[in-house]
């Protein structure tokens, strides 16, 4: 009879079956415990008896939500069951990706961990979760190591305790599940022997094309839907506005000869930005030249027009609530200074961070301004403006600050403005991030 046992992320068989090497100093048989279930169809299929140790189950109270899913939530959940509930499902930011994941829990009805990316997200899901099953959650992460039937872990605590963790659960939930693939995350999906997989994201694809790791790791995409299939109906309608500003003479005479002392340089050499970069750490003449670079796109990024056509843009929309996006610290502070306004940025303290959004969801404050911190992992508060002054050719980056002012509310339009300097690199970055996705691009608008 054939015997498996979970041993620190690796199930360990008396028999030779797929995926288990044999490991000499055991004297067994082993594999990843990512590959448990697979171990043990092949043993029913094969007709081969076995005594199965690796699950160690939490007790687990019964499971019931009351949550009701829009119509295309169901059809996610039913493609997950479908699958053999492994794979992930895409959904824009704000069409309640987290309701399915509870649903799922409710389904299962067993012992389940989520695993997010960061500790306002951790928390966010331990209230949802106890607003809607009415136990106590357990939490890793933040210092805390609490286990309960339902837990909820960071993506760095998981795959410290996965070892530990990993026969502990019938389902796994991986939310942001691009984050997966990460070198080092990927050991939490391989550690775990959970037979149950489900992946939530907005946006699957990562530049670096580790995606395709995630069909390994928790099965493939068994359901999306965009944000043009949602919008009018679920989501709120919304309409993008792209405005094109001059640099100041003397922008352009500083970014032109910055910009070119970036392109004779890689044009001599015959290397691209990331050779560049690479040689930048031992050949001086390419340190100025990425410089130079860097110099350019921030005179692109921070231009003056661009701060005027902001400054139109919030008296034209006095009152309503605006979310404003912008690549680099700097310019958010330079923003909050010149028009009194907000920021959220990485270094905000969580308590001013929690302040800021609670004073700007109540409309004590009508705007905010942040860099990245907000593209994702933040339940931030309805706004039906979103002004983007600088951002990356990425379109995972893209459909996350759109997302940021879809939650319907009242039937109202969401506008996006996109503030881009004319004749710099903005305009190349500016078609990257649209042409992969974007088929309802309204034409140019004045305001």
């Amino acid at each position: 009879m054939a015997h498996l046992a979970y041993d620190r992320g690796t199930i360990t068989i008396n028999i030779k079956v797929p995926h288990a090497k044999w490991d000499s100093r055991s004297n067994c048989y082993r594999a990843l415990a990512l590959y448990y279930r697979d171990i043990v169809e092949y043993l029913k299929n094969s007709g081969i008896k076995f005594q199965d140790e690796v699950l160690n189950l939490i007790s687990c109270p019964e499971l019931k939500c009351d949550i009701r899913l829009r119509d295309y939530q169901e059809k996610a959940l039913y493609s997950w069951i479908k699958a053999g509930k492994l794979g992930s499902i895409v959904l824009p930011t704000g069409a309640g990706k987290t309701f399915v994941a509870i649903k799922a829990i409710a389904m299962v009805n067993a012992p389940s961990i989520i695993i997010v990316p960061t500790l306002e997200l951790l928390n966010q899901w331990k209230s949802k979760l106890e607003e809607e099953f009415g136990v106590e959650i357990g939490v890793y992460g933040g210092g805390k190591h609490e286990l309960r039937a339902i837990t909820v872990a960071t993506y760095d605590s998981a795959y410290l305790r996965a070892e530990e963790l990993g026969n502990k659960f019938l389902l796994a939930i991986f939310d942001e599940v691009h984050h997966l693939p990460a070198p080092g995350y990927s050991a939490i999906a391989e550690f775990f022997a959970s037979p149950y997989r489900l992946g939530l994201t907005a946006t699957y694809e990562r530049e670096d094309g580790l995606h395709f790791e995630l069909q390994r790791l928790i099965g493939g995409k068994v359901f999306e839907v965009g944000i043009n299939e949602l919008s009018g109906k679920h989501l709120a309608e919304y309409e993008l506005r792209i405005i094109h500003t001059e640099l100041t003479p003397e922008e352009k005479i500083e970014y032109e000869r910055n910009y070119k002392a970036y392109l004779s340089y890689i044009r001599e050499k015959k290397i691209d930005l990331q050779e560049l970069i690479m040689r930048s750490g031992r050949d001086k003449k390419a340190r100025e030249a990425l410089l130079a670079r860097h110099r350019a796109r921030t005179i692109a990024l921070n231009s003056e027009a661009k701060l005027l056509a902001l400054k139109r843009i919030l008296e034209h929309h006095r009152g309503e609530r605006i979310i404003i996006f912008t690549e680099h610290n700097s310019l958010v502070y330079r923003i909050s200074r010149r028009f009194l306004i907000p920021f959220i940025t990485h270094k905000t303290k969580r308590d001013e961070r929690q302040r800021n959004l609670e004073n700007f969801k109540k409309g004590i404050y009508n705007a905010i301004v942040t860099s990245k911190v907000l593209d994702e992992g933040i339940d931030v508060p309805e706004a039906s403006i979103g002004v983007i002054l600088s951002g990356s050719g990425s379109t995972r980056e893209y459909r996350q600050r759109l997302g940021r002012i879809l939650r319907k509310k009242d039937n109202k339009k969401a506008i996006l403005y996109e503030i881009v300097s004319k004749r710099t690199t903005e305009v190349g970055t500016l078609k990257r991030r649209h042409m992969p996705v974007w088929k309802k691009i309204s034409k140019r608008k004045k305001v």
